[in-house]
């Protein structure tokens, strides 16, 4: 009994409360406020949007949409976030079913959705190969007449090797007139709508892309994007026509000359240490008629040099794309000092540090005028929006 009225009056003997200890409440939250805290952020997206999420847009807004998908399906969690929908997310109009059509297009929550493959994809393609499940809303291409030819030209071009299929590096890539495959298919872009650029300086817009399957989709440039990074190929241009705009040549056409991309083999170490070094330039002759003399011309480092590509010019002044293909990357210019026989001290300024693709697609975007939306990130070596 003395030790109990000893310990007594040491807990009543706690003037600064130091004894006083309660269990604190747990911060970790429940189903239940999860569950709401989730179909929060869907709110929060319209409220800033005055719409509900949809698919086809950028990663976030995909996801908020494939939420909303789900809890659509699901009756316990519409029914635990009825107080919380404030725009009637969860309520659906109900249609009048005069026949199959409609019955089959009242389908708000998902309930006919479907994983298989569709009527319109190739039934010999591996299972790996199929279309990506966000290409949702491809159609048959009505007019795909008018392009069943390329892609036959294309295949057979890349058989004999005069197009290539190279990794896809960066979205500035997509552009009108480019062929790439996509997880085994191969597909055309054929329209490319206004273009915008956001606050990071990524370039968006809305895509014609033509399957050669026979169908066809709407996509986003980037969700495009986004699908190649992860499986997908480009697919380099005829070899003999980057420079043609596409056009055929005839014998009235006029030829202009060549713009020709080349590399060095000096042994200098200043030289050969550098990566993606090209020198761009134009000349009225062939190009290795021009080059035969190199290692005497401090244009070409005192040194010979290869021939990466040569493209022959038509209707068009290639001095001027020569000029416009300097100052686009005049920032990644090399800065290096060459002397002559004579002791004569030289600064070529026709040489760049740029890889060879984003060279070929500075040229495309020159051509077909987009090059005022871009321009070259010399530090990631790439082209970025404006």
């Amino acid at each position: 009994m003395d030790k109990e009225k000893k310990l007594k009056a040491i807990f009543e003997n706690d003037p600064l409360g130091l004894l006083n200890i309660k269990p604190s409440s747990s911060p970790v939250r429940n189903a239940d406020e999860r569950l709401i805290a989730s179909f929060q952020e869907i709110n929060a997206f319209y409220d800033k949007n005055k719409r509900e999420p949809e698919a086809g847009g950028n990663i976030q807004e995909h996801m908020l949409f494939s939420r909303l998908k789900g809890l659509r399906e699901d009756n316990e969690k519409m029914l635990a976030l009825e107080k919380e929908d404030r725009y009637s997310l969860f309520k659906v109009e109900k249609k009048a079913i005069n026949s199959l059509e409609d019955l089959l297009g009242d389908d708000a929550l998902g309930i006919l959705d479907s994983d298989a493959d569709s009527m319109f994809s190739f039934k010999h393609t591996p299972k790996e190969t199929s279309m990506p499940d966000y290409i949702a809303k491809r159609t048959p291409c009505k007019d795909f007449d008018l392009f069943e030819n390329i892609f036959i030209t294309c295949q057979a071009n890349l058989k004999d090797g005069k197009r290539k299929l190279y990794p896809f590096k960066n979205e500035q890539q997509i552009a009108k007139g480019y062929f790439f495959v996509l997880k085994g298919v191969l597909l055309f872009v054929a329209e490319v709508g206004k273009k915008e650029v956001d606050e990071k300086g990524k370039v968006n817009a809305r895509l014609r892309c033509i399957f050669e399957n026979g169908t066809e989709s709407d996509m986003l440039l980037r969700s495009l994007a986004a699908e190649l990074y992860k499986d997908g190929r480009r697919v380099t241009e005829h070899e003999d026509k980057l420079l043609d705009n596409f056009k055929n040549i005839s014998e009235e056409d006029k030829e202009a000359g060549f713009i020709y991309v080349l590399k060095s083999k000096s042994n200098n170490e200043n030289i050969t240490s550098i990566d993606n070094l090209y020198k761009i330039g134009f000349s009225k002759v062939d190009v290795p008629e021009r080059i035969k003399n190199a290692e005497n011309e401090p244009t070409y480092l005192m040194a010979p040099v290869s021939i990466v590509k040569a493209f022959k010019c038509y209707n068009m002044n290639p001095q001027k794309l020569e000029q416009l293909l300097h100052n686009f990357f005049g920032n990644s210019c090399l800065n290096i000092d060459v002397f002559d026989k004579e002791g004569n001290r030289h600064t070529p300024r026709e040489w760049f540090i740029a890889p060879l693709e984003i060279i070929e697609q500075a040229v495309h975007f020159i051509i077909n005028g987009d090059i005022v939306n871009y321009r070259y990130d010399e530090q990631q070596q790439i082209i970025i929006g404006r």
